[in-house]
């Protein structure tokens, strides 16, 4: 698919990424976090983050985003798939130098990890933000993969006794644990309590 819609449902419903980008000319693929903005991923590092510099470097960089829905169980060896979704971006990376378009996109992808956090934690300070380099890519071309549904056999293995069926699986948040350096009794936040898989 190649529908925005489809696009933005795949990319919303994640925060975690895979970029791809060249050092050295060798091809190179790193997992970091990302926001979306209208037709725009954002990310982030350090100011000397190899992978982020090189972006700045390229013309194009590739982003990729994938979600894993279910093991799809065939009777056949040959047809076990899996249901998923998944989005590849193709744009033109480009820096945030601005402090206040920087510090509100840092917090567009806190909120995106973990909704109301952002409010919750000490804001970053002006050293926090000079070390930090921030990188828009605004979405030139996309395509969406998706699968859903059951097995499909050959039409002479449905009457195998062999069971064949969808395992579903989902990404979830367990319990929260406190860290043993609290030095305060300090309730559980509202962000955390109401986590939930994406």
């Amino acid at each position: 698919s190649y529908s925005k819609k489809d696009l933005f449902e795949v990319l919303d419903a994640g925060y975690l990424c895979h970029v791809a980008y060249l050092y050295n000319e060798s091809p190179v693929i790193i997992p970091t976090a990302y926001a979306r903005a209208n037709e725009t991923i954002y990310i982030h590092g350090a100011i000397k983050n190899r992978m982020m510099l090189s972006l700045l470097d390229q013309e194009k960089a590739t982003v990729a985003v994938t979600h894993s829905d279910g093991m799809v169980l065939a009777r056949s060896a040959f047809h076990h798939s899996f249901n998923y979704r998944s989005a590849v971006i193709f744009g033109t990376p480009r820096q945030i130098t601005d402090r206040d378009e920087k510090n509100e996109v840092l917090k567009l992808i806190t909120e995106n990890i973990l909704p109301g956090r952002w409010d919750e934690v000490r804001q970053p300070s002006q050293k926090e933000l000079d070390i930090t380099l921030v990188v828009a890519i605004d979405i030139e071309e996309a395509s969406v993969k998706q699968r859903a549904g059951g097995p499909i056999d050959d039409d002479e293995d449905y009457s195998l006794p062999i069971w064949a069926g969808v395992l579903p699986t989902k990404m979830e948040f367990q319990a929260p644990i406190t860290d043993d350096k609290m030095t305060q009794q300090i309730d559980i936040p509202p962000s955390v309590l109401k986590a939930k898989h994406k």
